[in-house]
């Protein structure tokens, strides 16, 4: 899942203030600020160059845990090539009908998740999210109750390598967000490429995901019922490449067309912050201007997704591998902002509450840090 947040969709939780070693399994959990590149000494080297395998003894419920997430990550990095390889296969195929039958479905339903998407409670309500909540863990926090009867903007930060508080939060009940927020229905906003994949598309619809076009959130934001949630992972996939433990840059300061659409539809704005999402991957050095980020950044304008190098743990070792690290995740869902609907908002109007936004996000921000492990001289940074 991607772009405005990008699929997978992904992981939250608590955040742990000690380093622990629990049921003969590793645990990674440490505070963000401790999380920062330290130097490291050669008996450390030497350590980090052998494999450290997981114990055998590791219990079934932590197993099924590091199952849910192993399929999570599947999903993210190659379930819609799977489904693209299965549709021509089938097409190429003595079933070459279903194909057919289903080209047909696709070309009725081109629009449907630029129209609010077609979710499922069922899919949502899975046993298998549960697990994926438990392995960080992840949390949901609600500051204030919202009223119902609005449509809301939820910009969540930072995006991190795979948008897993977002996923996890805001396209699973696992983390009760219809409990919290009785009445509300959040849909997490991915780029439209991932739409146009057959059978992919259907399946991450059913979470709420749906198409990051400026058509698509002011469907969902227009709407006179007044129910929907829009979250918008505001960096974007440029953030991904920043994405890396202690970072606290956003990319948000030219990011406006969300305040424009609030203000043309009169949807209030959220800010929300994820607590240890950029926690949860180490990702190779790519320093602006390095041969790498050109790279990256030149890959990103061709096909619009980002290309993060990120690293972590693997299945039955914790040395390398695309697993994330088991470090928590507490999403804290702030105070709306209000706005008052204007169709044809100035400059100046949408710098304004542009403005009125990031002081919201800095005192969210500010005012929970020290909860979830950070130092008291650490700071956001907006780019």
């Amino acid at each position: 899942m991607r772009r405005g947040v990008t699929p997978t969709m992904l992981n939250f939780s608590k955040f742990s203030s000690v380093t622990e070693l629990q049921f003969g399994e590793r645990s990674v959990s440490q505070p963000v600020s401790q999380s920062v590149s330290q130097p490291v000494s050669s008996q450390q080297r030497s350590r980090g160059m052998r494999i450290e395998f997981a114990p055998l003894n590791v219990p079934l419920r932590r197993r099924l845990q590091t199952a849910a997430v192993l399929q999570w990550i599947f999903s993210f990095l190659a379930l819609a090539q799977c489904c693209l390889a299965a549709f021509i296969l089938l097409l190429v195929s003595d079933w070459w009908t279903v194909s057919l039958l289903y080209a047909g479905w696709l070309w009725l339903d081109w629009d449907t998740p630029s129209s609010g998407g077609r979710r499922s409670r069922w899919v949502r309500s899975w046993t298998v999210w549960e697990h994926f909540r438990d392995y960080f863990p992840l949390k949901l926090i609600k500051t204030v109750d919202l009223d119902p009867t609005k449509n809301y903007i939820f910009g969540f930060h930072p995006h991190g390598v795979l948008v897993a508080g977002g996923f996890g939060n805001f396209c699973t009940e696992a983390t009760g967000f219809s409990r919290l927020f009785p009445g509300l229905r959040p849909h997490l906003l991915m780029l439209p490429f991932w739409f146009r994949v057959p059978f992919f598309r259907d399946y991450i619809m059913c979470g709420g995901l749906v198409s990051s076009s400026k058509a698509s959130l002011s469907h969902l934001i227009s709407q006179p019922e007044a129910v929907n949630v829009a979250v918008i992972a505001v960096g974007g996939a440029s953030e991904a490449l920043d994405a890396r433990p202690g970072s606290l840059t956003l990319q948000v300061r030219s990011r406006k067309g969300f305040i424009k659409l609030a203000l043309k539809h009169g949807a209030q704005l959220v800010p929300v912050f994820s607590f240890g999402e950029n926690e949860l991957f180490d990702q190779m050095e790519n320093p602006a201007g390095s041969s790498l980020r050109r790279l990256q950044n030149r890959l990103q304008s061709i096909m619009g997704v980002a290309v993060p190098l990120f690293h972590a743990r693997g299945v039955f070792q914790y040395s390398f591998g695309l697993i994330p690290y088991r470090r928590p995740i507490h999403t804290v869902v702030g105070k709306p902002i209000p706005v008052v609907q204007n169709p044809s908002p100035s400059s100046e109007d949408i710098n304004s509450l542009h403005q009125v936004y990031l002081e919201h996000l800095t005192e969210l921000f500010e005012d929970h840090k020290l909860t979830f492990g950070l130092d008291k001289d650490q700071h956001l940074t907006f780019t």
